[in-house]
């Protein structure tokens, strides 16, 4: 691949949830996606992503632990909680990509940065694969119930909840600003 057709690919992803809610993301799609992101830069090789994915009834239990999370925290009001029950199930797959934390405070945060540049690999894949997809953030980064609910450990927190399916339709890409850049030398 040439950096043209690579750009195009960058340019060509677009956020949103206009998806076939009759049409199944494979097990195996989702599978490859997750080790696309395990080839984002990891500095010291502490390996911190965590994966669970979401299908059918699943994605309504992933609302369903939101939301004891957000009760406990007493964070959102009763039409909050009550989208986030049911959020979930607007495509038929969701990812809840996690991270795990390091002891070392600059090497905890490396860890997150190198989840979140794992995701944009995962988003880049799914644009390849011809889906679309949609990176949202959990109501609660570190709560008991999701963590528990994913398969996570207690410590470790939730970067990122990434909506999956076929698309239906198209979304114009938005105007960016020109880029600047400072050259030194």
């Amino acid at each position: 691949m040439q950096l043209d057709e690579f750009a195009e690919l960058v340019r060509s992803r677009r956020t949103h949830m206009l998806v076939d809610q009759g049409r199944a993301v494979p097990d195996d799609l989702i599978d490859r996606l997750c080790d696309l992101a395990t080839w984002a830069p990891n500095h010291k090789r502490t390996w911190p992503w965590k994966f669970a994915s979401c299908t059918g009834e699943a994605r309504f239990g992933l609302g369903e632990a939101f939301v004891a999370d957000m009760i406990d925290r007493d964070f959102g009001d009763d039409g909050k909680r009550v989208k986030t029950m049911t959020k979930y199930g607007r495509t038929p797959a969701v990812l809840v990509v996690g991270c795990a934390p390091h002891e070392n405070a600059s090497l905890h945060d490396e860890n997150r940065d190198a989840v979140a540049a794992g995701i944009q690999n995962l988003l880049l894949g799914a644009t390849a694969a011809g889906l679309a997809s949609f990176w949202s953030t959990a109501p609660i980064l570190d709560g008991e119930h999701s963590l528990a609910f994913c398969g996570f450990e207690p410590d470790d927190r939730i970067v990122g909840v990434i909506y999956l399916g076929w698309p239906v339709s198209t979304v114009d890409a938005p105007d960016r600003p020109p880029v600047e850049v400072t050259h030194l030398g």
